[in-house]
């Protein structure tokens, strides 16, 4: 349906007529309505009797299960939602390029949708490689968008030359798996390493797993491979940097899922195959030496220390990526000054999270890590859409601000759509809009793990599998860059909550950088540079006074107030999610 519809969407773009007349809108509704379609028709597929053992698609290249549907339902919804976000604009009288970006944004985004919704139903090497890439070129371009932006190009080459590498090191690691046993699917490649005894083809293995989730670590910015992550996150624009902190994440922590499965799986049937008695999945995680020592006077105890060193390798990895994000995201993170920076940072440490939990690959910390990943992305939306809706705020009050008196303006190149830039940039907002910054702040508090906010439950059920799997030091760890981590969070809010400022104090204003469409002007009152006000079209010739008032929509409205409400309110109806993520943890361990 989705490729379907980037089809349609290319032609009518490509024809002159249709493109120019339509309003740019309409594009950004149209692909809302493909994700909602696209979201029914995959929730069709339920009815199918033979979805329940999975159905293979194009020789076995895809694998499509009901977990797969249920996290590609999950995706389209959350697109839809991100789709709405897009700003209207009222009394604008002349055409600028952002209206030509603003379908180009469309077209992007369900192009890169329909690469995740791919790579989550890989089943095989090549099919995994190429929808990774699908996903990354539309996130390449994403970030590129708005091409008069000079912070934005910097930010898209980097993100794009970094995703380059990455992609490199995924493609080496399917390289040597492929060179040393001849396969590529993925159900192949349990067989061999369940069966094999020979150490080569185990040490390779192992290499090409560990160069293929290094890579994917990479993508995620998993410590200590996030440098890229703030400084792209930062220069792009807030309707693209919420797109990079969910969508791309999800698909890749599914896969690594699924590639870690390629170790256990394997471990599993050399236990079975030695005929050593274990009563659970844990006493094989946690008597690994004991299972090796007891099994080397058996022909096929070398089966087994390969499975465990293959087992072993992958843990340790994310286990020390999980270590690294957590310190750094917390730590780091206290020193930024930029909203999104320190978002970014955020993000990195919540990572830290998710990765303890798939290190620990056990039932408990699989149901843990899904619903980790929904509180994450319901949180970390509801909290980009905010800081949306207070750009448009703040740029259509500025753009109804007459400032008439020694006006001098300074343009420079900036992005199409307003962007907070500074922590300071916020403050005093809640006397001027008390509803947003109520649901911002209960956001930050679920962040930060607060009682009794969703937030708080997500990391309650990791620490419970850590220490259920007697991971203590990672436990400690996690518990004390929560506090860190809550400190910055807390910062927010204090800015939030000084008071206004006051005329008195414009002198004593420093320079704030904000970009505002469709050109950024700084303007300078008294010697003193403060936010600026587009009063021009940039490189047309045409000179207007007003360019029109952005408008919030009311369904955007509506879904910060909705998101809120299920963040505050969890508590009282837990039992909705925490069942579908117990089902789907049971589904994959057992899988």
């Amino acid at each position: 349906m989705i490729f379907i519809s980037v089809l349609t969407l290319i032609v009518a773009k490509a024809l002159p007529s249709l493109y120019r007349n339509l309003s740019s809108i309409y594009f950004t509704r149209i692909s809302a309505i493909i994700f909602v379609y696209a979201g029914v028709l995959s929730f069709n597929t339920f009815y199918i009797q033979s979805i329940g053992s999975g159905i293979g698609l194009y020789s076995g290249l895809f694998q499509i299960t009901q977990i797969s549907v249920l996290i590609e339902i999950f995706f389209l919804i959350i697109g839809f939602l991100i789709l709405i976000a897009w700003p209207l604009y009222k009394g604008i009288e002349i055409k600028t390029s952002y209206t030509l970006l603003n379908k180009d944004y469309s077209l992007i985004v369900l192009f890169s949708t329909l690469g995740s919704c791919l790579l989550i139903s890989s089943s095989d090497l090549i099919s995994m490689y190429l929808s990774i890439e699908l996903q990354s070129f539309g996130l390449y371009v994403l970030s590129t968008l708005y091409r008069d932006s000079e912070s934005s190009t910097n930010a898209g080459l980097k993100y794009f030359l970094l995703g380059g590498l990455s992609s490199c090191l995924i493609l080496l690691g399917c390289g040597i798996i492929y060179s040393l046993t001849g396969l590529t699917n993925f159900e192949s490649i349990y067989t061999i390493i369940s069966s094999s005894s020979i150490n080569y083809i185990i040490q390779g293995l192992n290499l090409g797993l560990l160069f293929i989730i290094i890579g994917f670590l990479f993508k995620i910015a998993a410590a200590p491979l996030h440098n890229w992550a703030p400084d792209v996150y930062d220069e792009t624009p807030t309707i693209v940097t919420i797109w990079l902190t969910i969508m791309p994440k999800i698909s890749i922590i599914i896969l690594l899922l699924e590639l870690q499965e390629i170790a256990t799986i394997g471990t599993i049937e050399s236990i079975n195959l030695l005929n050593i008695n274990t009563n659970t999945y844990n006493d094989i995680l946690n008597n690994l030496n004991t299972l090796k020592i007891s099994s080397t006077s058996n022909n096929l105890g070398s089966l087994l220390e390969g499975n465990i060193m293959n087992m072993n390798l992958l843990k340790n990895l994310l286990l020390i990526s999980s270590l690294f994000s957590l310190i750094i995201g917390s730590v780091v993170g206290l020193a930024q000054t930029r909203i999104k920076r320190l978002l970014a940072y955020s993000t990195i440490s919540h990572i830290g999270f998710i990765l303890l939990a798939l290190a620990i690959n056990t039932e408990q910390s699989i149901d843990s890590l899904i619903f980790y990943i929904i509180q994450y992305t319901i949180t970390n939306l509801n909290m980009f859409l905010i800081l949306i809706a207070l750009s448009y705020i703040i740029i259509s009050n500025n753009l109804n601000t007459n400032n008439s008196n020694n006006k001098e303006l300074l343009f420079n190149e900036g992005n199409y759509l307003g962007d907070i830039k500074y922590i300071s940039s916020l403050k005093g907002q809640f006397f001027l809009n008390p509803l947003l910054i109520l649901s911002l702040c209960i956001c930050l508090f679920s962040m930060a793990g607060i009682p009794p906010l969703i937030g708080f439950f997500s990391k309650q059920f990791v620490l419970y599998s850590a220490i259920e799997s007697r991971y203590y030091f990672m436990t400690l760890i996690c518990i004390l860059v929560s506090v860190i981590s809550a400190s910055y969070y807390l910062k927010i809010i204090k800015v939030l909550l000084y008071p206004e400022i006051n005329k008195e104090e414009i002198n004593n204003y420093k320079e704030l950088e904000f970009n505002s469409p469709p050109c950024s002007a700084t303007l300078r009152i008294k010697g003193t540079p403060l936010p600026a006000l587009p009063l021009f079209t940039k490189g047309t010739g045409l000179e207007r006074k007003e360019i029109g008032e952005i408008l919030l929509t009311n369904f955007h409205s509506f879904i910060i107030s909705t998101l809120t409400l299920f963040i505050l309110l969890f508590i009282l109806k837990p039992s909705l999610i925490l069942n579908i993520t117990q089902l789907i943890s049971l589904s994959l361990f057992n899988f």
